[in-house]
């Protein structure tokens, strides 16, 4: 099921800088095509804005000349597009098996717990959101996390070590 924040549906504007982003990732590929630059083009609406709001994709359906669901269906597939506001930095534990046989869902109670906020949800500060996803190839090294949009990756972690990451980009989001 499509799950879209519908408390933002202000309209949506690209920049002539954000559309001309879009013309180019376009021209790489055949006439006719251009349904081909929908996943680097919603990268780039997501990065923009911090998320991909139904107006927003119904321009990016319109400017690609596609029907909006194409671009809902896309979009709503991947887990890596956010379609409601999250925090500056997103916090994805992996919850796979190897993960949580080494201490992965303490690590995300700890985050919970830490941060004051349920999974999805935003702190007050709007600086962090978390999320437990599927593997994110580092089982050598779990638990594990990546925060987003640079997804960087924390290896082994532990309490202390998540502390001290949340301290870090608290001083950096400022």
């Amino acid at each position: 099921m499509l799950r879209v924040d519908n408390s933002e549906q202000v309209p949506v504007t690209f920049s002539a800088d954000l559309l001309g982003q879009f013309a180019d990732i376009v021209s790489r590929y055949p006439e006719g095509k251009q349904k081909s630059a929908l996943l680097p083009i919603l990268h780039l609406v997501q990065a923009e804005f911090g998320w991909i709001s139904a107006p927003a994709m119904d321009k990016v359906a319109e400017f690609l000349k596609l029907e909006h669901i194409e671009v809902y269906e896309v979009a709503s597939f991947y887990s890596m597009y956010f379609l409601r506001p999250q925090g500056k930095y997103m916090l994805e534990v992996c919850r796979t098996g190897p993960c949580c046989l080494v201490g992965a869902e303490k690590i995300m109670d700890y985050i919970e717990q830490k941060l004051g906020v349920a999974e999805g949800e935003i702190t007050a500060d709007g600086l962090f959101s978390w999320r437990g996803v599927e593997c994110l190839a580092a089982c050598g090294y779990a638990p594990v996390l990546q925060i987003g949009p640079e997804y960087t990756f924390y290896e082994n972690l532990t309490n202390e070590s998540v502390d001290k990451l949340i301290e870090d980009l608290r001083a950096k989001g400022k």
